[in-house]
C-alpha cells in the first residue's frame, strides 16, 4: 500500500504533488491511501495522529510517500497506522535513522565530508565542534536542513577558529530556522564540489534507481559503478528499507555523500517518471 497525502482543498484525493505516483501505484496493483498531512504536522498526541489516517484501511506492507515530517511526527503515525493494522515498512527507528544525519553518518563517514553536532542549540557545544574541526571552513546546517539559501548569513561559516563570527551565524541560522528546527547544530568540513548533484535510490541497501536531483531535473551525472559498489556496502549496513543518498563530485574529481534521507520523503525530480520509482517498490514487496 501507498500512502500518501491527501488535497488539503480535496481531502479525498492524492495531494496533486504525489497523484502521479499514487496513479502509478493503483496501475501496479497497489492500494493507495490518503494522510491529512495537515493535521500529522500539527499533531501534538496521538489522538491527533489518528484523525490523519482515519481513512487508512489494515495492510501489512504500508509506504509514505509524502512531505518531509520529523521523526517525532512520524512515530506518531506509526502508532496511529499500527492501531488500524497498518504496517509501516519503515519504523519510527529506521525513518530517524535515515532522516537525521547523526543516524546516517558514521556509515558513510569515509565518503563524506567530515562532520561534528550538538544536541539542541547548544552554543557551548557549537563551540566544541568548532574545536574539533581545528581550521579552514565548515558549512552550518540542523539534524535534517540546510540554509542554502541564505548562505553567507546563515550556512557558510569561512573560518572555523574565527568563533565570534561563527557564534553569528550560528545565531542567525536558529533565529531563521525558528520553531523548525530540528535536533542541533550540525558542523561540516566545507568541501569544493563541482557540477550538479545526482539522486540514488536504495531499497534494503540495494541500489535500485539512479536519477536527477530535483533542484537541477535536467542534469543527471553518471556515477561510475565502482562508486555505486563502494556505496553499497555503507548503505547496507545502515539496515534501511528505503533510502536516497545524494552524490556530487568534489573538484579533484572524488564522488562525495552529500545526503543520506529517508527515501519516503525524498524528492522525486520531475524527470523521473512516477512509474518509474513505484516499480522499485512495488517490485520489493513482491519480492
Amino acid at each position: 500500500m501507498l500512502l500518501v497525502p491527501s488535497d488539503p482543498l480535496r481531502p479525498r484525493q492524492p495531494d496533486p504533488h504525489f497523484a502521479g505516483e499514487a496513479r502509478a501505484a493503483r496501475e501496479s496493483g497497489a492500494d493507495v491511501a490518503l494522510v491529512d498531512h495537515d493535521v500529522l504536522v500539527a499533531a501534538q498526541d496521538l489522538g491527533a495522529a489518528r484523525a490523519a489516517v482515519r481513512r487508512l484501511p489494515a495492510s501489512d506492507d504500508v509506504v509514505y510517500r509524502g512531505w518531509m515530517v520529523s521523526a517525532g511526527r512520524y512515530a506518531l503515525l506509526e502508532q496511529a497506522a499500527t492501531e488500524r493494522g497498518a504496517r509501516l515498512r519503515t519504523t519510527a527507528a529506521q525513518y530517524r535513522r535515515g532522516h537525521e544525519l547523526p543516524g546516517w553518518y558514521d556509515a558513510v563517514s569515509a565518503l563524506t565530508p567530515q562532520a561534528c553536532w550538538t544536541t539542541g542549540p547548544d552554543l557551548d557545544a557549537f563551540d566544541r565542534c568548532l574545536s574539533t574541526l581545528g581550521s579552514g571552513s565548515a558549512v552550518l546546517r540542523d539534524y535534517t536542513k540546510s540554509l542554502k539559501h541564505h548562505w553567507h548569513e546563515a550556512a557558510l561559516l569561512p573560518d572555523v577558529t574565527d568563533e565570534p563570527g561563527s557564534r553569528r551565524v550560528a545565531a542567525r541560522f536558529l533565529e531563521l530556522r525558528g520553531d523548525a528546527f530540528d535536533g542541533g547544530l550540525v558542523l561540516r568540513r566545507f568541501e569544493d564540489f563541482v557540477g550538479q548533484e545526482t539522486r540514488t535510490w536504495w531499497v534494503h541497501g540495494r541500489h535500485a534507481l539512479t536519477t536527477a536531483h530535483p533542484d537541477s531535473p535536467d542534469e543527471r551525472p553518471d556515477v561510475p559503478p565502482e562508486v555505486l559498489a563502494a556505496l553499497t556496502l555503507a548503505v547496507s549496513s545502515l539496515g534501511l528499507p528505503f533510502v536516497s543518498v545524494d552524490l556530487v563530485r568534489r573538484r579533484d574529481d572524488a564522488w562525495r555523500v552529500v545526503e543520506v534521507g529517508d527515501g519516503q520523503v525524498s524528492d522525486r525530480p520531475r524527470s523521473c517518471p512516477s512509474a518509474e520509482l513505484v516499480r522499485v517498490l512495488v517490485a520489493d514487496e513482491k519480492g
